[in-house]
C-alpha cells in the first residue's frame, strides 16, 4: 500500500505540474498569433525540444521498445524509420513551410490556389491524421494507469482514457500553443533523463557489455540467434516482406506530412530558426531512439515468467515501465516502485504533451482554414476564431475518446505507424507538389489530399488491422469482432500503394485542368518558400 502511495503520488505530480505550466503559458495568450504560434517567440534549441516532446510520443518510448522486447531486431527498424524520416522534412519541408505559410498547412497551399476547396480538404486531413494519432497515445495512458494502479479493469481503462481526453481539451482550450510548446519542453526533458538513468541501470546488470544485453536477450526470449537477425516479423512471407517495406515508406515519408509537426515550424521567428530547430530536434531524437535499443533488448533479457507474459498480453505497451521496476530491485521494492511510478509519469506527461499538440493542431485547422476563410471569407475576428478552436478541440477529444476504447488491443507503435503512412499519402504529395511544380493548382490539391486520404483509410479498413485476425490467448487481435473478417488487402500498413496514389491523384487532378493563377502566382511563391521575402506578412491569394 504504501508503494501504491508513492507512485499515485508521484504520477499526480507530474500531472499537476502540466497543469501549472499550463496555467503560467495562459497569460500571455492575446490573438491568434500567440494562440496558434505562441507569439513566434520560441528560439531554435526551445523550439527543437518541443519538436522532440512532439515526436517522441507514447508510440516511441512504449511501443518500439516493447516491438524490440517481442520481435527483436525487426522491432528496431520502427526506430531507424521514425529517425531517417527527419532528414526528409529537414531538406524539403521546414525552411520553405516557414517562409511560405502562418499557422496551418493550408496557408502554405492556399496562398496560390481557391481558397474554399484547398482549406477543406487539408483541414480534413489534417483531423482525420491527429485523431488517429491520438488513439495511439490514449491508448497507452489507458495501459499505464492501470498498471500504476494495480488493477486489470477495462472499466478503469476506460476511466482513465476520458480523464485523459479531459486534460487534452484543458491545456489547448486554456494554454493555447505557448501552454503546449512548454508542457512539450518539460516532457522532452523529463524523458530524457528518465531513460538514461534506466539505460544506465540496465547497462550495469551486464557491466556496459552490449553484445552480453543481446545475448541475453536473445537466449531469454526462446527464439535464440534468430531474435537477433532480420526477419523475424516480417520475414515470415512474401507478404510480411512486402509489409515491411510499406512501414517504411510510411514512416520515412510520413513525418513530413504529419501537420502536428508542420505547425512547429511557424513558433519560431525566421526560417533559419526553423532550419535550426530541425537540427536539434534530430540530435535529441536520435539519441532517444539509441536509448529505446537497450530499453527494448533489456526488457527481453530481464523480464522473466508472469512479467514477460504481461508484455506480450498488452503488445509490448508495458515493456519500458516493467523493466524500470525491475531494474530499480523488482516488485515490491521500494527502488522498484520509485522507478516504474517515474518512468510512468514520464510517459503519461509524454502522453500528455503529444496529445495537446494534435488537438491544438486539429482544432486550429478546424477554426482558422474551415470557420474563417471558408465560412467567414476571412472576416472573422481573432476572438471568435479562437472561440471555435476551443469548440473544436472538445469536439475532437471526444471522438478522440470513443474510437480509444475500442482500439486498447494494438500495439500503440503500429497505429502510429498508421497515421504516418494517411499523412504520408494525404499531405505529402499536396506540399511538394506545391512547393516544386509550377503547373500544379487547386484540382491538383484537392485530389491528391483527398485521394490520398481515402485510399489509406480504404486500404486500412479493409486489412487485418480491422478484421481477421482472430483471437490469440483469449484477446481478439483486430479492431472489429473475431466473428467478422473483411480483410481482402493483405499489408497492414498501406503505404506502399496508397502513398503512389496520393502523387498519381495529384499529378492527374493537375494535368486535367489549367489553372493561369495558380501558375502566375507560383513565382511569387517559390520566391517567398526560399528566401523569406515577405513571410511575416503573410499574404493569402
Amino acid at each position: 500500500m504504501d508503494h501504491q502511495v508513492l507512485t499515485t503520488t508521484l504520477f499526480m505530480s507530474v500531472v499537476a505540474l502540466t497543469i501549472g505550466i499550463t496555467f503560467w503559458a495562459s497569460r500571455d495568450n492575446s490573438g491568434s498569433d500567440s494562440f496558434y504560434a505562441g507569439g513566434r517567440s520560441f528560439s531554435p534549441i526551445q523550439n527543437g525540444l518541443a519538436i522532440g516532446g512532439d515526436y517522441m510520443s507514447a508510440a516511441s518510448f512504449l511501443g518500439i521498445s516493447g516491438a524490440i522486447a517481442l520481435s527483436g531486431y525487426d522491432g528496431f527498424l520502427y526506430s531507424i524509420g521514425f529517425l531517417v524520416a527527419w532528414l526528409v522534412a529537414l531538406l524539403l519541408v521546414a525552411e520553405m513551410l516557414r517562409n511560405s505559410g502562418r499557422y496551418t498547412m493550408a496557408d502554405q497551399l492556399a496562398y496560390r490556389m481557391k481558397q474554399t476547396p484547398v482549406r477543406m480538404a487539408a483541414a480534413t486531413s489534417t483531423v482525420v491524421v491527429s485523431i488517429f494519432y491520438l488513439l495511439a497515445q490514449m491508448v497507452g495512458a489507458g495501459t499505464l494507469v492501470a498498471l500504476l494502479l494495480g488493477v486489470d479493469s477495462q472499466t478503469v481503462k476506460n476511466l482513465v482514457i476520458f480523464g485523459v481526453g479531459i486534460l487534452m481539451i484543458f491545456y489547448v482550450t486554456v494554454g493555447g500553443m505557448k501552454g503546449t510548446t512548454w508542457v512539450q519542453i518539460v516532457k522532452a526533458v523529463l524523458l530524457m533523463a528518465g531513460s538514461a538513468v534506466i539505460v544506465v541501470l540496465v547497462l550495469a546488470k551486464f557491466n556496459f557489455n552490449l553484445s552480453d544485453l543481446l545475448g541475453a536477450a536473445a537466449s531469454n526470449s526462446g527464439k535464440g540467434q534468430a531474435f537477433l537477425e532480420p526477419g523475424l516479423k516480417y520475414g515470415v512471407s512474401t507478404t510480411s516482406k512486402i509489409d515491411f517495406i510499406s512501414l517504411g515508406i510510411a514512416l520515412v515519408l510520413g513525418t513530413a506530412g504529419l501537420p502536428h509537426i508542420l505547425i512547429r515550424f511557424y513558433t519560431v521567428p525566421t526560417s533559419r530558426d526553423a532550419r535550426k530547430s530541425v537540427l536539434w530536434a534530430i540530435g535529441l531524437i536520435g539519441v532517444f531512439y539509441l536509448f529505446t535499443l537497450v530499453l527494448g533488448f533489456g526488457a527481453a533479457a530481464l523480464l522473466k515468467g508472469d512479467k514477460a507474459a504481461e508484455v506480450a498480453t498488452s503488445k509490448g505497451n508495458l515493456a519500458s515501465p516493467l523493466l524500470a521496476e525491475a531494474v530499480g530491485g523488482g516488485a515490491g521494492s521500494t527502488g522498484g516502485a520509485i522507478l516504474l511510478a517515474v518512468i510512468a509519469a514520464v510517459a503519461f506527461a509524454t502522453i500528455l504533451a503529444v496529445v495537446a499538440g494534435l488537438t491544438l493542431t486539429s482544432s486550429a485547422s478546424v477554426a482558422h482554414d474551415i470557420y474563417n476563410n471558408v465560412i467567414k471569407k476571412g472576416k472573422a475576428t481573432e476572438k471568435q476564431e479562437i472561440r471555435v478552436t476551443r469548440i473544436a478541440a472538445f469536439t475532437i477529444g471526444l471522438v478522440a475518446i470513443l474510437l480509444a476504447i475500442p482500439a486498447q488491443n494494438l500495439n500503440i507503435a503500429f497505429l502510429v505507424a498508421l497515421a504516418f503512412a494517411v499523412a504520408a499519402s494525404a499531405n505529402l504529395p499536396a506540399i511538394v507538389y506545391n512547393m516544386f511544380w509550377r503547373r500544379f493548382n487547386t484540382r491538383g490539391a484537392t485530389w491528391s489530399i483527398y485521394g490520398g486520404l481515402a485510399s489509406s483509410l480504404l486500404l486500412v479498413f479493409f486489412s487485418p488491422v480491422m478484421s481477421g485476425k482472430g483471437v490469440i490467448d483469449g484477446v481478439n487481435q483486430s479492431l472489429l469482432p473475431a466473428s467478422i473478417d473483411i480483410s481482402w488487402f493483405p499489408l497492414e500498413n498501406p503505404g506502399i500503394l496508397s502513398i503512389p496514389l496520393g502523387f498519381l491523384f495529384g499529378y492527374l487532378g493537375t494535368i486535367s485542368r489549367r489553372e493561369p493563377e495558380a501558375e502566375e502566382r507560383f513565382t511569387e511563391l517559390e520566391v517567398r518558400a526560399l528566401t523569406g521575402a515577405g513571410s511575416e506578412k503573410a499574404i493569402i491569394h
